[in-house]
């Protein structure tokens, strides 16, 4: 069945606004005037009037974390906790309402005690053990590369005085030499991850079905996720086919994750790899980390960081893995995008793209997600390579009031570089790395084009930096298609174009700048059916 929308404001390109379009089988046949469009209206054709609102191509997270979304979303909810003491009460009243039998594994995620009021350290084991000493608690930090346990987590893990510290990773421990709860990045945190029962495909398709909703309702139509990981592909990918071809249309572009060659090539051999599957549920590139974040100071810097000169971060992975593990991708014309936060880690994962990439385009869009701390030099590597950048402009609002402090001066006004990116010439998309931030889009868009806190205190970082809303809603869709070779059919309201599209309370392009994080939607629409309204 064909529909026409108009009395819009429909945003087609910089300088390029229509009245209304024409849409059959899904995708955008025609656009201009309200009288063109009804002058091609087939008899009978569903009629929408956006009541002269302003229309956007539905919002593409070129980075998040869906499955967890949903997961998060049906844990405890830490996001912002303000205290230590809010933090346990919580995990009491969550065990409380949901009536959580003993021994069941409570789980939390996002806290951050910068955030704290009352302390300014991590939460520990005995902190947890305030909630419950009778279910064993795993709370995740809000970056995801650090977690704490309870004293039960740690005794079902089996993680004592003697456990060795695994590579790449680590558990600190007391003054006494015991584990104080606290585990760092992947090899630590599967120790106590591996506690938590293992879920059924209906669970995974649970939470895939309650992020998805989440993201409807945000006007999110495509999202570039990290679920599927080592040896639950199969499983995960399953999930995803149900969920994608039944009742949950959000366009799903899989970045796999392997932390063993091993996996990879049971991976390849199973005939998954790049461009497998379709228009709503496809595989992507490989995804790699190689270190941690900036606010649990794991990120590989090249120096010591300026408020902790004992450390400069965790390597997750070596550059001879690295090395080998992206010429197995290149060989099997498999794209890769890396985690990559400080400014060796980026070194490093351009390296190795520079050893295996054939040609210098990069026609397999090779990118780097989070690109946060980076020289000039490093600017001028992506330029060369074509690298992408997969940034999070959303980061700004915490990141900003530590990138001083943890990198100093001279490389804080090098990072988060991300107009400078552009207009370099380079492929830059935006997304949120969501659960580690909510997936709020217009909250993304207001830290790119204001690179304030959502607060609105304090000054700017590097207000050279900004980018106006035109720029900032292209990176978030045409730009997020351009990861996933989407470019020519996705994220643009021109015909030819998947409908795709979110109308708006109001003109994002004409509100104050301050205001941009307070737009939402009124209702989203995936290949020309409206999947919420509000």
């Amino acid at each position: 069945m064909a529909t026409i929308l108009v009395n819009a404001n429909i945003y087609q390109q910089r300088g390029q606004f229509a009245q209304a379009m024409l849409i059959e089988e899904g995708f955008i046949q025609a656009v201009g005037s309200n009288e063109e469009i009804r002058a091609l209206a087939p008899a009978g054709c569903e009629v929408i009037d956006a009541g002269g609102r302003t229309v956007i191509p539905g919002f593409n997270d070129s980075h998040q974390h869906l499955f967890n979304v949903g997961a998060s979303l049906l844990m405890v909810p830490l996001h912002e906790v303000p205290s230590m003491a809010e933090m346990i009460e919580r995990g009491r009243a969550f065990i409380a309402e949901h009536q959580i039998p003993a021994g069941e594994v409570v789980l939390g995620r996002g806290w951050n005690q910068d955030f704290f009021t009352d302390t300014d350290r991590m939460p520990t084991r005995e902190d947890l053990d305030q909630i419950s000493t009778e279910h064993p608690i795993i709370f995740t930090r809000a970056c995801g590369h650090v977690a704490v346990c309870n004293s039960k987590a740690l005794e079902m893990a089996g993680i004592d005085r003697n456990t060795p510290q695994p590579d790449g990773a680590s558990i600190d421990r007391d003054e006494n030499g015991d584990p104080n709860g606290i585990v760092r990045e992947s090899g630590a945190m599967a120790m106590v991850n591996a506690i938590v029962p293992a879920k059924t495909v209906a669970d995974l398709e649970k939470n895939i079905r309650t992020a998805m909703d989440y993201a409807l309702s945000l006007g999110i139509t495509s999202v570039q996720t990290n679920d599927i990981k080592d040896l639950n592909y199969r499983e995960m990918w399953e999930a995803y086919e149900h969920v994608t071809h039944g009742e949950r249309p959000v366009r799903v572009y899989h970045q796999c994750c392997f932390t063993a060659i091993a996996y990879f090539l049971s991976f390849l051999n199973d005939g998954f790899g790049t461009h497998v599957g379709d228009d709503v549920n496809r595989i992507g590139p490989l995804k790699l980390f190689v270190d941690g974040s900036l606010g649990a100071r794991t990120a590989k810097l090249s120096r010591p960081y300026a408020d902790d000169p004992s450390t400069t971060g965790i390597t997750v992975m070596d550059q001879n893995y690295l090395d080998a593990i992206c010429a197995i991708a290149a060989a099997n014309n498999m794209s890769v995008a890396t985690h990559a936060i400080g400014d060796e880690a980026a070194e490093m994962i351009l390296s190795a793209y520079e050893k295996t990439m054939r040609t210098p385009s990069n026609p397999l869009r090779n990118g780097i997600i989070h690109c946060q701390i980076t020289t000039p030099e490093i600017l001028e590597r992506f330029k060369k390579s074509k690298i992408l950048a997969q940034v999070q402009p959303i980061f700004i609002h915490y990141d900003k009031n530590i990138v001083y402090d943890r990198v100093g001066k001279e490389l804080a006004e090098t990072s988060y570089a991300f107009r400078t990116l552009a207009e370099m010439g380079v492929h830059v998309s935006y997304g949120t790395d969501s659960p580690v931030e909510d997936m709020n889009p217009y909250n993304n868009l207001y830290c790119a084009v204001t690179r304030m806190s959502l607060t609105g205190k304090g000054d700017p970082y590097l207000p050279d930096q900004c980018v106006d809303i035109y720029d900032a809603i292209d990176n978030y869709t045409i730009e997020s298609a351009y990861c996933s070779f989407d470019e020519k059919k996705k994220g643009r309201l021109l015909p030819g174009f998947m409908a795709d599209l979110v109308i708006l309370d109001r003109n994002i392009f004409e509100v104050p700048a301050m205001e941009i994080k307070d737009v939402r939607p009124v209702a989203t629409m995936v290949g020309g059916e409206i999947v919420y309204k509000k």
